[in-house]
């Protein structure tokens, strides 16, 4: 292998592999390439070019067919057994083979210095066997089988974007690799405070208000249980954002309004005097900064990631964690009194940083640096005793 010196090494390409479901994974690769030194080219790979912030010129989108939807082509062979090292790898799906082929393609006429996966064990995988060096997302999650532990053990770094505090109890043998990044992918503003974010949403400036938030990575929660909600407490204004699913049997007064996809959910966070959410990092990271009392109900995702992020949340002392939305007018009353007797703002304000986005295109350029520029172990000569 040709002498690398710092200099060539920042001339070179980070390659970056973001996953197009929900919204925080291409809000935390444009926070990071935003971030980067500006002589420093992104290729970023994607099913989609539509989910992402603003991008710097020096940074292009490569589509690529998706690596779990299918697309009409495929011979499947659900009788071979997949092995324990994947979870998404099923034969015969020519999608998969195009995406990996374009991504190899990249690597070997690219040369890049770094690639980050955002997520997939497999793609992590790929980066190590075609001789890239990657840094693996880090999420919550059960994550102790072997695609994800291989992917773990042949990652050069782990980004984790929320803070130390609510890591993992079985992260500690990755804890030397791992770069906390709190609040990664949320733009480092101060939230507007309590009255001018009413103010810019029309809201009464008295009347209290509670904001179920739903993320983009699933199908939400369900309208029944706010309906209940907005019941028990009818002098509030109850309110949802984010998808919501529909039930016949909803019985749904004035003081519930379901607003869907708005372009401002961090205005409706700092408006809210009590906040019930997924887990998604983004919406967990814009709660944290505006400092609210919170009720974290997790969605269904794989490998548990949102119960285990919902629990480190509670661990942290900064959510009431339930398992589900309350089913009757006496839960919630209890539930709403426990989130805002248990209100702790400092313990929230530790978990936010100012600029994480910065800190960890640092860590980004460091670790290339250092990699590409280590010196080769000695050589020992040929018949020379070990």
């Amino acid at each position: 292998m040709r002498d690398l010196v710092p200099d060539d090494t920042a001339k070179r390409p980070f390659g970056y592999f973001v996953h197009h479901q929900g919204r925080g994974h291409a809000e935390r690769c444009a926070a990071i390439v935003n971030a980067l030194p500006t002589d420093r080219p992104v290729t970023i790979f994607c099913a989609r070019d539509d989910i992402f912030p603003p991008l710097p010129a020096r940074a292009r989108i490569v589509t690529i067919p998706s690596l779990f939807e299918r697309t009409g082509g495929e011979c499947d062979m659900d009788h071979v057994p997949t092995p324990d090292t994947l979870h998404c790898a099923p034969l015969g799906w020519p999608g998969i083979r195009q995406a990996m082929g374009r991504i190899a393609g990249w690597f070997a006429s690219d040369d890049p210095a770094l690639m980050i996966c955002d997520v997939s064990a497999e793609i992590a995988q790929l980066s190590r066997i075609c001789s890239v060096p990657h840094v693996k997302i880090l999420q919550h999650g059960d994550r102790g089988d072997q695609g994800h532990q291989a992917a773990y053990a042949g990652a050069v770094g782990l980004l984790a974007p929320f803070s130390a505090a609510l890591a993992q109890p079985d992260w500690q043998p990755l804890a030397d690799r791992i770069h906390y990044a709190p609040g990664l992918g949320i733009p480092a503003i101060t939230p507007p405070d309590r009255a001018e974010a009413r103010r810019a949403l029309g809201l009464d400036p008295d009347r209290p208000v509670a904001l179920l938030v739903s993320g983009a990575g699933g199908t939400g929660f369900a309208q029944a249980p706010m309906g209940v909600a907005a019941r028990a407490f009818p002098d509030w204004h109850w309110m949802t954002i984010g998808a919501t699913q529909p039930d016949w049997h909803a019985t749904q007064g004035g003081n519930l309004t379901h607003r869907g996809w708005v372009d401002n959910p961090a205005t409706h966070v700092a408006a809210a005097d009590l906040v019930i959410s997924s887990t998604g990092n983004t919406t967990c990271a814009q709660v944290l900064a505006a400092g609210r009392p919170w009720i974290v109900v997790p969605e269904w995702r794989y490998f548990d990631e949102q119960r285990l992020k919902a629990e480190a949340l509670a661990r942290a002392g900064v959510a009431l964690h339930l398992p589900h939305l309350p089913s009757s007018a006496h839960a919630w009353r209890a539930a709403v009194t426990r989130a805002m007797e248990g209100h702790d703002p400092a313990a929230q304000a530790r978990l936010v940083t100012a600029d994480p986005a910065a800190d960890t295109a640092r860590w980004l350029e460091t670790l290339a640096r250092d990699l590409w520029s280590a010196a080769p172990p000695t050589r020992i000569p040929e018949g020379a005793p070990e």
